[in-house]
């Protein structure tokens, strides 16, 4: 069976003002890799910080006794090297939500230019059972604050 592939529809140009919420990190040296340029593990890296900022943001105060957030899917474009030393901006945003997960999209900036682009589908699961549990209507009206469907198209 013969599979035939559509090229890939390009990204947007990302800003960082298209992103709602902000946090930055600096560029460590032992982020490098041999190549001399950040490793793309520590890409995923900066990215958890990002998310990690929304969810404990003390405006947001995201907490439920019996449930957690996994992520289900990662995807990551790398679109230009990251390099010591530095900071860099990490931008993430809400862009849809289903019935048990929501995607956020996330980019990160040096000196204004992003370096990657990325979308995360987070699942709310149950501690107890490990098993996905619908959003609750509060939870979708904490995290709609940063939303951002309009800026970046799925």
């Amino acid at each position: 069976m013969t599979e035939h592939f559509s090229p890939r529809r390009p990204r947007p140009v990302l800003r960082p003002e298209d992103f709602p919420h902000h946090t930055s990190d600096i560029i460590r040296y032992g982020d490098l890799d041999p190549q001399g340029h950040v490793n793309n593990s520590v890409f995923a890296t900066y990215l958890e910080s990002g998310r990690v900022a929304v969810f404990r943001n003390r405006d947001l105060s995201i907490g439920f006794t019996d449930a957690t957030f996994v992520i289900a899917r990662s995807e990551i474009d790398y679109l230009r090297e990251l390099r010591w030393p530095g900071t860099v901006d990490i931008g993430t945003g809400v862009v849809r939500f289903g019935r048990t997960s929501f995607v956020m999209a996330q980019a990160l900036f040096c000196e204004g230019q992003c370096a990657a682009a990325a979308q995360m589908t987070m699942v709310m699961a149950s501690k107890s059972t490990r098993r996905p549990i619908p959003l609750p209507d509060d939870l979708i009206a904490l995290l709609s604050q940063w939303n951002m469907a309009a800026a970046v198209s799925a």
